[in-house]
C-alpha cells in the first residue's frame, strides 16, 4: 500500500488518480483549494472506508499548504503528484496584459508545486515520487501562440523540477515532469483525444515505474519521452 498525495483532486485528472489509486489498495491525501465544494471527492472519501481523506490546501498559499500537508498526519509519503493548476489569460493582445492573473498563473504553477514539496519534504524518503503536471504547450516543438502565461509557467515548472531532481538525486527521491494529454476535462474540453481515466491511468503507470535514473525528465502520460 502507496501513501499518495494528490493536489487539486477535486476534479478532473487529479480526481481520478484519487479514485485509482483508492481501488488500487493505497491510502489517498486528497487536497483541495475548496474541500466543501468537491462533491465528487467527498462521496469518494465517504466509501473509502478512512482510506481517502479530503484535505484543504490552495498551493497559491503559503499557509494554506503548509497547514494542508499538515492536516495530512506525520507518516511517509510514498507519492506527490502536483496536479493543481489554472488556465489563466488566453488572448494575444500585448497592450492589455491582465498581469493580476499572469502572475498569478505563475504563482500557481511554479511556486505552488514547489510550496507542496517543501511541505511534504521531510516525509519523502529514498524511493518517493514527485510527479508535476506539465504540458506540451511548455515545450519549444509546441509553435502555437496565445497561453501565453500558462505555457511560459509550465516551461517554468519543467526547469523548476529538472534542478530540483539534480539536488534530490542523491537522497534517493524521484522528479517526475508529465504532460497528461489532451484529456477531456473542463479545461480540455468534451472534444479532447483522451478521457480522464485514460490519462490516469497511464500516469499513475509512469509514476509507478518512474526510475532514479530519469529524475527530471519530461514524458507524455502514456510513457513516451517528450521533446523539451
Amino acid at each position: 500500500m502507496a501513501n499518495v498525495a494528490i493536489t487539486g483532486a477535486a476534479r478532473g485528472i487529479a480526481l481520478e488518480l484519487a479514485r485509482q489509486h483508492l481501488e488500487n489498495g493505497d491510502r489517498v491525501h486528497a487536497l483541495a483549494r475548496d474541500p466543501a465544494r468537491a462533491e465528487a471527492l467527498n462521496a469518494l472519501a465517504a466509501g473509502s472506508g478512512g482510506r481517502l481523506t479530503v484535505h484543504a490546501m490552495d498551493v497559491g498559499d503559503d499557509a494554506s499548504v503548509k497547514a494542508g500537508a499538515a492536516a495530512t498526519g506525520s507518516g511517509p509519503i510514498d507519492m506527490v503528484y502536483n496536479v493543481a493548476g489554472m488556465v489563466g489569460t488566453i488572448a494575444p493582445e500585448f497592450d492589455d496584459v491582465d498581469w493580476k492573473t499572469f502572475d498569478e498563473t505563475f504563482n500557481v504553477h511554479v511556486k505552488g508545486p514547489l510550496r507542496v514539496l517543501n511541505a511534504f519534504l521531510p516525509r519523502l524518503g529514498a524511493g518517493a515520487k514527485v510527479i508535476n503536471f506539465s504540458s506540451q504547450l511548455a515545450a519549444s516543438t509546441w509553435p502555437y501562440g496565445g497561453f501565453h502565461a500558462y505555457a511560459a509557467s509550465k516551461a517554468a515548472l519543467g526547469r523548476l523540477m529538472r534542478s530540483i531532481a539534480a539536488d534530490l538525486k542523491d537522497r534517493g527521491i524521484v522528479i517526475g515532469i508529465v504532460h497528461p494529454g489532451y484529456v477531456q476535462t473542463d479545461m480540455g474540453g468534451p472534444d479532447a483525444e483522451i478521457t480522464p481515466q485514460e490519462s490516469a491511468s497511464g500516469i499513475r503507470k509512469l509514476a509507478t515505474e518512474w526510475t532514479l535514473e530519469k529524475s527530471g525528465d519530461f514524458y507524455k502520460w502514456n510513457g513516451e519521452p517528450h521533446a523539451w
